[in-house]
């Protein structure tokens, strides 16, 4: 049978000349050979997306949240699309009543909630400019946000109210209004009049929109027009403002759309989406925008990390997105259910494991694979998700193929991963349901973006590619209106990553026989050791990770060293049974700073390392043991969990200090 495409080439590629790498072809999916699906006429921002679902769907339940009654969580408490309607223009009239108009800056700060969304419409209404403002970005990135974008109002949960007035006075040139989602204390409001600044609780806020006489016109909104600009973390530097246009996000809908139209997955009004990834992050915020075009329900969740599956056993949805880390927990919960219900069942899960996945091998679709074992062993996991899942979307970083085929079999649902940037407005590639052959790649391209691939020589990759061994690998560059149109006030940081229409990503990818993409490297994190060879550190981590004793590995290197360190956080559960069986005594931490501990995880990583065939500059020969997860607390990672490089060597200096010491 021949291999089904997904892409198609629509440009031929460029061989390298005059100091330029070479260029692979240019390739799109196959669903938009002819040319992208055109945006429907009338809609022209996301306000109309909202607008026309009130029209069409007054009634559907919108946006959930849970009641609490005597600090108990109770049920999930909705309004329907007609209710946040006409909250939101009694907000924007209250905007209106502060003199703000369009094209000026609004913050939103807090986790997900009922209000956020409703803040967040009321700036689409009036054609302000949203800017999502979150802690994680590091100390000082809120008061540096608000100054950057000339932030004039600020709608933020009850407790991050005292975070913002911690910025005074330096914001105060800018920030004139600030509102709670919720109440304000009496000592809050003294400490914003000393600021000059109107402060007020929710109600007295929505209650300003009395004083305005007549119903407020709403400004004219167009699909160039700046809809949201968001902060990027960025591994080094200052934060990044990527500013996106109605048409960028439009766009994505769009392309998102025509996938799923493709294969009969489309959105459902009766759909229920779990909101909790960041909305102040573009990966939840277009899924929300989908699922607001499509009229169907959002519930939030309570904010708290171990309640997640909790929220999610109440609300029952069906769309689930997640990074690795959440999918990673739910894993490891899963199998120490399994490994704890004695051996039977054990024995039984794995027999109906085993038969299923090797009817997906072979074609079957999820839910033809093994109908009997779903409903006797598969439904309690499913069960475990609120028992009405059908996708499972994975981003902002790669998902081990190991756990993706797992949930991809025990879940009875859609488990796909996707790979977009905030500048490609989220999603640029997803895999496909149902081809187990995607896992451990991110699909072919969305039809709604042109892909190509750009030699990396430094590092070896080559863009043509030579024949099976070696495929087209190289930096992906990606085009197409669903792009960003440039950092806030930073044409220069803009001017280094557009090029002609294309943006380049960083990341380095590969292509499949198929058309779908697997990420392999990142094209910053590389450096060069003292003899004189490059060393590509995302690629050698991803190969260490394979150790079941390893949750999370830091690699390191310099060009004055002829060899590389790490420091590694090591699976509690494996080490402590390790260490059960090898006579180590004592508790995790004792266990990591045992030298025999770590002899033994060096050898772990030479094994892998001899197994993939590393080249001998690529073993790492020393190692520190962290019982202490790399984490956002300690600047060690970005809010969607990459590693910030710069602050891994600034904290564990001492650490590679001496492992270089000791090991010359």
């Amino acid at each position: 049978m021949a291999m089904k495409k997904y892409v198609v080439e629509i440009e031929k590629a460029k061989e390298a000349k005059g100091g330029r790498p070479s260029v692979g072809p240019v390739y799109r999916n196959v669903l938009a050979k002819d040319g992208f699906r055109p945006l429907k006429d009338g809609v022209n921002s996301c306000w109309d997306v909202f607008r026309l679902s009130v029209e069409k769907y007054p009634n559907n339940q919108m946006l959930g949240q849970r009641e609490i009654i005597d600090g108990k969580a109770g049920k999930y408490v909705w309004l329907t699309y007609k209710e946040v309607y006409d909250t939101v223009l009694n907000v924007g009239e209250s905007i209106y009543s502060r003199g703000i108009k369009k094209g000026a800056r609004c913050g939103i700060y807090g986790i997900n909630c009922t209000n956020w969304v409703v803040s967040m419409q009321a700036c689409n209404a009036h054609g302000l400019h949203c800017v999502p403002l979150y802690d994680t970005l590091g100390a000082g990135a809120v008061k540096y946000i608000i100054c950057h974008a000339e932030v004039s109002i600020i709608f933020a949960e009850a407790t991050k109210i005292s975070e913002v007035l911690k910025t005074f006075p330096d914001t105060e040139k800018y920030l004139k209004t600030l509102v709670s989602f919720n109440t304000i204390t009496n000592e809050q409001k003294l400490v914003a009049e000393k600021c000059g600044l109107e402060i007020y609780s929710w109600e007295e806020f929505l209650h300003l929109s009395k004083e305005v006489e007549d119903r407020v016109e709403l400004p004219l909104k167009t699909r160039s027009d700046i809809c949201t600009i968001m902060y990027t973390s960025g591994t080094t530097g200052e934060p990044k403002g990527v500013m996106l246009t109605n048409e960028s996000i439009l766009s994505m809908l769009s392309g998102v759309n025509h996938h799923l139209d493709s294969m009969s997955e489309e959105f459902q009004v009766s759909d229920v989406f779990f909101s909790y990834l960041p909305l102040a992050h573009i990966f939840d915020r277009v899924i929300e925008e989908l699922f607001i075009s499509t009229g169907a329900s959002i519930g939030f969740w309570r904010g708290d990390i171990k309640l997640l599956i909790d929220d999610v056993k109440e609300l029952k949805p069906t769309v689930f997105c997640a990074v690795p880390r959440v999918l990673d927990r739910i894993y490891s919960g899963l199998l120490e259910k399994i490994s704890s219900g004695g051996f039977l069942k054990h024995t039984l899960f794995n027999i109906a494991y085993t038969y299923k996945l090797h009817n997906m091998i072979r074609g079957y679709k999820h839910e033809e694979a093994a109908p009997r074992f779903d409903k006797i062993i598969f439904s309690k996991v499913k069960e475990g998700l609120g028992g009405k899942m059908r996708l499972i979307l994975s981003g902002a970083a790669p998902l081990s193929p190991s756990v993706e085929t797992f949930l991809r079999v025990v879940t009875c649902a859609h488990v796909l991963q996707g790979y977009g940037l905030t500048e490609t407005c989220a999603g640029s590639f997803v895999a496909q349901p149902n081809e187990l052959s995607m896992s451990g790649t991110v699909g072919p391209p969305l039809p709604n973006v042109d892909v190509c691939l750009v030699s990396v020589p430094e590092m070896g990759y080559d863009a043509l590619g030579m024949g099976p061994t070696t495929p087209p690998r190289g930096e992906i560059l990606l085009r197409g209106n669903s792009l960003f149109s440039g950092y806030y006030k930073r044409q220069d940081l803009t001017k280094e990553v557009l090029v002609d229409g294309w943006f380049h990503t960083g990341d380095i990818g590969e292509w499949q026989p198929d058309g779908s993409m697997k990420i392999i490297d990142r094209k910053k994190n590389i450096f060069k050791l003292s003899q004189g060879e490059y060393v590509s550190v995302e690629n050698l981590e991803s190969i260490f990770s394979l150790v079941p004793t390893i949750d999370s590995i830091w690699v390191y290197g310099n060009s004055f060293e002829s060899f590389l360190v790490a420091v590694v956080n090591p699976n509690k559960e494996s080490l402590e049974q390790w260490a059960v069986e090898n006579g180590v005594d004592g508790d995790f931490c004792t266990i990591c700073e045992n030298p025999k501990t770590n002899a033994y995880i060096l050898g772990e990583l030479m094994n892998i390392a001899k197994e993939k065939k590393l080249k001998g500059f690529e073993f790492v020969k020393a190692v520190h043991l962290d019982p202490v997860p790399f984490d956002m607390d300690r600047d060690l990672l970005t809010p969607t969990f990459k590693k910030k490089r710069a602050q891994f060597l600034k904290y564990y200096q001492n650490v590679v200090d001496g492992m270089y010491k000791s090991s010359r």
